[in-house]
């Protein structure tokens, strides 16, 4: 066995909208890859979206200390880089139960059960009505 796949790595799973994301935590020096591709170049360099998925580890500290390894399907890139954040959220709470309170505050841990709203018969969206005539 080498010496590479003896490393510990603590895994999380984070859910948002319709995505789903597996992450593992593992030493390193805070590179994200998610579905094997960089993670910069996955969530099309969008600040927004990386610094949500680096956001539990910048809160405790930790942002050069791990390197994050995502598997995304389902959803779009929103949905998919805030399901980041909890699974990595989730994996440090594995690392040491004492992370566990800095992120619950700051509501990395809870799942955002906001979602699309399903379409209604008789209407043209959710809740977008056809136009009204009275005559």
């Amino acid at each position: 066995m080498s010496e590479s796949s003896n490393r510990v790595a603590y895994a999380g799973t984070g859910r948002r909208k319709s995505s789903v994301v597996r992450v593992r935590l593992v030493p390193g020096s805070g590179k994200i890859v998610v579905n094997g591709k960089p993670g910069d170049l996955y969530l099309q360099f969008n600040p927004a979206y990386l610094s949500a998925a680096k956001a539990p580890l910048e809160t405790l500290g930790l942002e050069n200390e791990y390197d994050i390894l995502a598997n995304a399907h389902g959803g779009g890139l929103t949905g998919q880089a805030d399901a980041i954040r909890m699974g990595v959220a989730r994996a440090l709470c594995q690392l040491d139960p004492e992370n566990r309170k800095p992120l619950k505050i700051e509501g990395y841990l809870t799942r955002d059960s906001r979602a699309k709203e399903r379409r209604k018969y008789g209407l043209r969206k959710a809740r977008k009505a056809p136009q009204y005539s009275k005559r």
